[in-house]
């Protein structure tokens, strides 16, 4: 079906449903970031802390436990891993820079 202006709303799919479950993965939702995280390796301690806290899983972790850097397909750029590191091996940046 062909949709433009004057397609009734009743005849629009409607948007936000989810019909699968697990199908985030499909979904790359960190394309509207303002901010992004920067991981320095170097000053990272491997604490774990950053991970747990990331509400979109954004940050890798390996079969030893060790994290890796950013997906940013799904980070939003919320910067609460920045805050809970308490080495300062996340910085925020602005997202082009």
């Amino acid at each position: 079906m062909k949709i433009d202006k004057e397609t009734p709303w009743q005849d629009l799919t409607p948007g936000g449903t989810i019909y699968d479950a697990g199908n985030s993965k499909e979904f790359k939702t960190g394309d509207w970031r303002s901010m992004k995280p920067i991981w320095d390796s170097e000053k990272c301690k491997q604490c774990g802390l950053c991970f747990p806290v990331c509400p979109d899983d954004s940050i890798p972790v390996n079969k030893e436990q060790k994290r890796g850097n950013f997906n940013y397909d799904f980070c939003k750029g919320c910067g609460v891993c920045a805050k809970v590191c308490p080495f300062g091996a996340i910085v925020m940046e602005e997202e082009g820079k």
